[in-house]
């Protein structure tokens, strides 16, 4: 992996990457505006040579809102779904039959040489392929059949926080296009978008809890896990504080054992079948004497130690995600923040990242 540019610190610590967080009720009205036509279309026109299966290709963030579309397209469409390896095509050399198979690859800058590559190599074996980037312009983008811009605008901050949430609202209305859908469950998020990033003191209360903290664990199920996994993310590459992130169900797979009494656990409760399937997860780490923060659920939060709740009533399952990182992405920030450091330049990483 190689970075292409050097980080560059802003003369205020964090100063960019608030902003864009702070961009990004604007950012999702103007998709629900200006990109909902132009998805739509895109999704009509894929709809109609009824893709047998679909592959998911991403790294990093982009990785993450690309796992949220897999849930989308399993449980909204019934297709079948898989996250590829690319390697197997760029390292490997191995040429799968892709004949009806819609690849759909996720950069914010569509500019990774694998990712091009590895698109390149699934039109050439036949599949339907479609750039989801922020970038119109991007190599991906030129080497796809389609391409769905996400309109989130410039992002300069190394830790992608607007381009996240661009990515799964337009994600999620690319679905609602494949299967009809009026996409009406998200006209609400940019709303409630402000007011969750309105609420920086009660995170600030949070980040308290985490400043010398030397490991988290986050956890999720559902729509909420991809939610749990960008969190993480967020976390480690701003605080530098090593995050483990893990589906409820695996946790209770072995993982469930280093959780003690002392161990901070954050937990993504989704009002929602996921947030059902995560009671018995809950249960186990009270029992377990976790120092437990819930993001999600009113009615979790007021059983855990902490927490942040969300507006999500009335709020479809499955756009809850876009809503559930924003508290996230502020607890990464004030961490780092209240650890001395600067969240928009965090130390070996660069804005696009080659890897072959």
């Amino acid at each position: 992996m190689s970075a292409t540019t050097p980080a560059q610190h802003s003369e205020q610590p964090g100063r960019i990457m608030s902003g864009e967080m702070a961009e990004q009720p604007a950012v999702l009205r103007r998709i629900l505006t200006e990109g909902a036509p132009k998805i739509r279309e895109v999704a009509e026109r894929i709809a109609a040579r009824n893709p047998r299966f679909v592959l998911l290709t991403a790294r990093g963030t982009s990785d993450n809102a690309a796992l949220y579309a897999k849930y989308l397209l399993e449980v909204q469409l019934g297709k079948p779904c898989g996250l590829t390896s690319m390697s197997t095509t760029t390292a490997y050399g191995a040429q799968p039959d892709l004949t009806d198979c819609l690849v759909i690859t996720v950069s914010q800058s569509g500019g990774s040489p694998d990712l091009v590559a590895s698109t390149e190599a699934a039109r050439a074996a036949g599949a339907i392929t479609l750039a989801v980037t922020n970038n119109a312009g991007s190599p991906l983008a030129e080497v796809s059949e389609f391409h769905i811009d996400v309109l989130a605008g410039p992002e300069k901050a190394l830790p992608a926080t607007k381009t996240y949430t661009a990515e799964l609202l337009a994600l999620y209305l690319f679905v609602e296009g494949l299967r009809g859908g009026d996409g009406a469950a998200a006209k609400a998020l940019p709303d409630l978008a402000e007011s969750v990033l309105a609420r920086q003191e009660e995170v600030k209360a949070l980040a308290a809890r985490y400043r010398f903290a030397e490991r988290m664990v986050l956890t999720s199920r559902g729509y909420g896990y991809p939610t749990a996994k960008e969190a993480a993310l967020k976390l480690m590459e701003t605080s530098y504080i090593p995050a483990l992130s893990y589906s409820g169900a695996d946790l209770l797979h072995g993982p469930l054992a280093m959780v003690d009494n002392i161990s901070p656990v954050i937990a993504i409760v989704t009002e929602g079948k996921g947030g059902e399937a995560l009671q018995p997860v809950l249960e186990r780490l009270r029992g377990r004497g976790a120092d437990l923060v819930v993001v999600g659920s009113r009615a979790e939060v007021d059983k855990a130690a902490a927490g942040f709740a969300l507006p999500t009533d009335g709020v479809a399952e499955e756009v809850q995600p876009i809503l559930e990182i924003l508290p996230l992405q502020m607890l990464a920030y004030e961490v780092t923040i209240a650890r001395g450091q600067d969240p928009d330049a965090p130390r070996s990483l660069a804005k696009v990242t080659e890897t072959r």
